[in-house]
């Protein structure tokens, strides 16, 4: 399906391809696993695991366990420190991916080969062909909120940096993002620039240069493209001075980016004066963005998950421009393109590509689950066996394994994801939660999604006085007895007692899951604690995981810190401003 890129992409080529490879994905999925199993055939995992050559489906499923990121470290481990045998693959491995290391405190090492490349800029090229067929581009420019991070030599010379890292770095990169008609407006020295702050600066300023050729607003999350025009705001005087000048603000001092910031930016009065304009008469920011940039056709970046929190606050920059989330992936790889860009992000599907790797599905609606026959038993589970990609049925709820060209095999991506439907035979898949993201004191178990809901039904309390929510994340304290759930808020303004406390008990009866209803009734698990934090304190998370190497465009809050993740919940406990517990159970 890889075409050769000449100038541009021919979307109705590019639809056309993908429509004849959805008509049969079963028989393209035994295809992909054969092609995966015969490359890697003498790599030292699927020796392990007997597979002896055997490439079929049954024989792969029967030998070859399903794994976590744990089970396989220490092969990823001797890969890093400089193993070049057929450790997990058989070409070697020559590019580490780092997870963002929001989930879990520190980042994962995920193999990274020019096999994900490919993968990706396939995904790419299908989201493009459908988009533009709704939305067409000319021949503009894309303003990217795009942040490379710093590539690290592992022990063993391999290059190490966050996948969107990788991929922006890849020689590939630019002709191909010129192709499907996004070519960044910022050069490279922006992108890949040792301080953030300044890197955000500017993609502004170059935006606001190139203001009437840019088409399209993207970053790789909906929380970059937020901060990025919350930046804005704060700066917006000072970069119209730039502009009016032709200077550069003293705030940027990295020598690379200023030389070459000097080659893109040059005195324009009267651009400066147009947009000082256009932004003295907004209301409240509102419509910030199509004022800035007249053409701009819609906002693009992944907007589901962890994401969606942002979405009220993007609205209100972007006004009627339509918001589109970018398609569905990992660190790990790629799973779905966005083939149904017309769909607000609150209802993206993705649609499964069957060959760029073997997908399985364990069902969540199907797991047997005996309550406790008494105080002192668990939950009883018996997890169901996984099924194809064709097997999946419309409205199940499954957890997504994957079977990747870079050395993954049977890997739980840890996905919750719902199947709403089918593009020809493959699945289009809405994405739920993370399954293992759990608030959980004893048997309660509450993940992002209850977490989310639960701060929806108290925010609008907020909104009620005029308050905004900035931003959130949770805590399962199992120190205080009995344990409780601690729920930190960011606000915009300042909000009563009275206010707190409606939200606080809210927040506390929104949780309905019932092992945490039953264990708050007979006070096994105490009040839920809201805690209010200082003005920034979510700055200073993103600051603590730039430090430690993620790129922002690649950041998501964690929406549950836990006690292993010490430094991030340090920020949050050293900055709380004030405090109220729950009394919604008496």
């Amino acid at each position: 399906m890889l075409e050769k890129i000449k100038d541009q992409v021919n979307p109705e080529k590019v639809i056309e391809e993908f429509e004849a490879v959805t008509k049969d994905a079963g028989r393209v999925q035994k295809e992909t696993l054969r092609k995966i199993l015969e490359e890697n055939s003498d790599a030292e995992y699927l020796l392990k695991h007997g597979l002896d050559g055997r490439t079929d489906p049954e024989s792969f499923k029967s030998c070859v366990p399903l794994v976590t990121h744990k089970d396989l470290e220490s092969y990823i481990q001797r890969i890093a420190d400089g193993d070049t045998s057929q450790v997990l693959t058989g070409k070697p491995i020559t590019t580490i991916s780092l997870s963002s290391g929001t989930t879990q405190g520190k980042p994962k090492f995920v193999p990274f080969n020019d096999e994900l490349m490919d993968n990706t800029m396939q995904i790419y090229r299908t989201s493009f062909a459908y988009r533009n067929r709704e939305f067409p581009l000319g021949n503009g420019k894309a303003l990217q909120f795009v942040y490379g991070s710093k590539q690290i030599l592992t022990k063993g010379g391999l290059a190490a940096g966050t996948a969107t890292t990788n991929v922006f770095r890849h020689p590939r990169f630019k002709k191909d993002m010129k192709a499907i008609r996004s070519q960044c407006c910022s050069p490279d020295e922006v992108i890949f620039g040792p301080d953030f702050h300044q890197s955000s600066y500017c993609h502004l300023l170059c935006g606001l240069m190139y203001r009437e050729e840019v088409q399209l607003v993207s970053s790789t999350f909906a929380h970059s493209i937020v901060h990025a025009f919350e930046t804005f705001v704060q700066y917006w005087e000072e970069l119209c001075a730039n502009i009016r000048d032709g200077s550069l603000s003293s705030r940027i001092t990295d020598p690379s980016i200023r030389s070459a910031m000097s080659k893109i930016i040059h005195p324009d009065p009267v651009k400066a004066d147009l947009i000082y304009n256009r932004c003295s008469n907004l209301s409240n920011w509102y419509r910030l963005i199509p004022a800035l940039f007249p053409n701009a056709k819609y906002i693009l970046g992944i907007m589901t998950g962890s994401m969606l929190p942002y979405l009220k606050k993007l609205r209100h920059y972007a006004g009627e421009l339509p918001l589109m989330s970018a398609d569905y992936g990992a660190s790990e790889g790629w799973i779905g393109a966005n083939v149904n860009p017309k769909l607000p992000p609150e209802l993206a599907t993705f649609a499964v590509l069957p060959d760029i790797g073997y997908f399985e599905f364990i069902p969540l609606n199907k797991s047997i689950e005996e309550q406790e026959q008494d105080d002192e038993s668990d939950f009883l589970r018996i997890e169901p066996k996984p099924v194809g990609l064709t097997e999946v049925k419309v409205g199940e709820e499954y957890e997504i394994i994957v079977t990747n060209f870079a050395g993954l095999y049977r890997y739980r991506l840890g996905d919750v994801v719902k199947v709403t439907g089918f593009h020809n035979s493959t699945p289009e898949l809405q994405f739920i939660c993370r399954r293992n993201l759990l608030l959980t004191v004893n048997i309660d178990k509450n993940t992002e999604k209850d977490l989310q809901l639960s701060v929806e039904a108290a925010q609008r309390l907020l909104a009620d006085e005029k308050l905004e929510l900035v931003d959130f994340t949770s805590h399962a304290d199992l120190v205080s007895e009995p344990g409780h759930y601690v729920i930190f808020w960011e606000i915009n303004g300042e909000a009563s007692e009275e206010v707190l406390n409606e939200c606080c008990n809210c927040l506390d009866q929104s949780f309905v899951d019932a092992g945490y209803v039953s264990s708050r009734k007979v006070k096994a698990i105490g009040p839920l604690e809201l805690r209010v934090l200082k003005r920034g304190t979510f700055q200073k998370i993103l600051d603590h995981y730039v430090s430690m190497g993620a790129a922002v465009s690649q950041f998501k809050t964690p929406r549950c810190v836990g006690a292993k993740n010490s430094q991030v919940l340090q920020i949050l406990c050293s900055n709380v401003d004030r405090k109220c517990f729950s009394t919604a159970f008496g």
